[in-house]
């Protein structure tokens, strides 16, 4: 995508002399005023050749330049190679990585750091051509702040395959988690309808009118002040973890979004939630034999399980 700027040169109209410059861009561009105000503040926008501010006023017939920055597509998959995404398997119909904290799977609006399909475009891998142009060969999605293993298709009957598995619940995909606290039962299920939550839009919580979602956990471990738990996942809804136990009160650690304690996230050095995919089984859309994938908890996740181990 081109990022050369625009050049717009238009003479102010004696209708709105007086008026402040901002005001005037808005009316004669049909920016915001936000946005006129944001390019005076860079020094795009001259009135008769000299730079103004904000609340200066033109006259009639007064020469206005502004230049216009391109703006890049926040979808645009730009392909840059990620330190620390690690290749766990790869055949000509699927790839799984491992993914770090930190990397998004795919662009999206609002985000401007890296991603999934913008490593495997960069390091020369072939992706699906299915689904929307920065999505392709997404099957499955793991937030931000979350690590761990996960698939990508190379081709399109593997795509059609995994997403149908997906989608039917047939893929196994089990994760750790340590929460805060001591669930009870030591063990269970949670089924919770899961909507996005009602005052806050980057946030989700369990709503009588939101999507069906289950949950499953069992305790690995339990510590003076958090548990382990590994968790299958039977749904796959945004947040989906993070959101049940909270509504359980027993948050991931470290997840301040959802209710955590933000003194024990300092004391355990997190930065984020304590949350890792670490294995996914399924039938290959190849072979058809059962594969399974593993990953290792990386080192700020393992750092904080040992701090909690350390304290009786």
């Amino acid at each position: 995508m081109s990022t050369h700027a625009e050049q717009r040169t238009v003479f102010v109209p004696d209708g709105l002399a007086g008026e402040r410059v901002d005001a005037a861009m808005a009316r004669m561009f049909g920016f915001s005023r936000t946005r006129a105000a944001d390019l005076i503040a860079q020094g795009l926008v001259q009135v008769d050749g000299s730079a103004v501010g904000k609340s200066d006023r033109v006259h009639g017939g007064a020469m206005l330049d502004v230049s216009i920055p391109a703006e890049s597509d926040p979808l645009e998959v730009v392909p840059e190679v990620v330190e620390g995404i690690r290749i766990i398997h790869d055949d000509d119909a699927i790839v799984v990585i491992d993914k770090p904290v930190g990397v998004a799977v795919h662009p999206s609006p609002g985000w401007n750091g890296p991603t999934v399909v913008g490593h495997l475009a960069g390091a020369g891998f072939r992706i699906s051509t299915s689904g929307a142009s920065e999505r392709q060969g997404i099957v499955q999605r793991l937030d931000v702040g979350t690590s761990g293993v996960m698939v990508i298709c190379k081709s399109e009957h593997a795509y059609s395959v995994l997403k149908n598995a997906f989608r039917h619940r047939t893929v196994d995909k089990t994760y750790h988690a340590l929460v805060q606290g001591h669930p009870d039962p030591l063990a269970g299920t949670i089924d919770a309808p899961i909507g996005r939550h009602p005052h806050h839009d980057y946030k989700f919580a369990v709503m009588a009118d939101g999507r069906h979602s289950v949950t499953h956990y069992e305790t690995l471990e339990a510590h003076r002040f958090a548990s382990l738990l590994e968790v299958h996942l039977e749904t796959g809804r945004t947040h989906q973890i993070r959101v049940h136990m909270s509504a359980l009160k027993h948050p991931c650690v470290g997840d301040l979004t959802y209710g955590a304690d933000p003194t024990l996230a300092r004391r355990l050095g997190l930065q984020r939630q304590w949350l890792h995919a670490m294995r996914l089984g399924f039938e290959h859309p190849e072979t058809g034999d059962h594969v399974v994938y593993e990953s290792t908890y990386p080192d700020d996740l393992a750092e904080a399980l040992e701090v909690i181990r350390d304290e009786h």
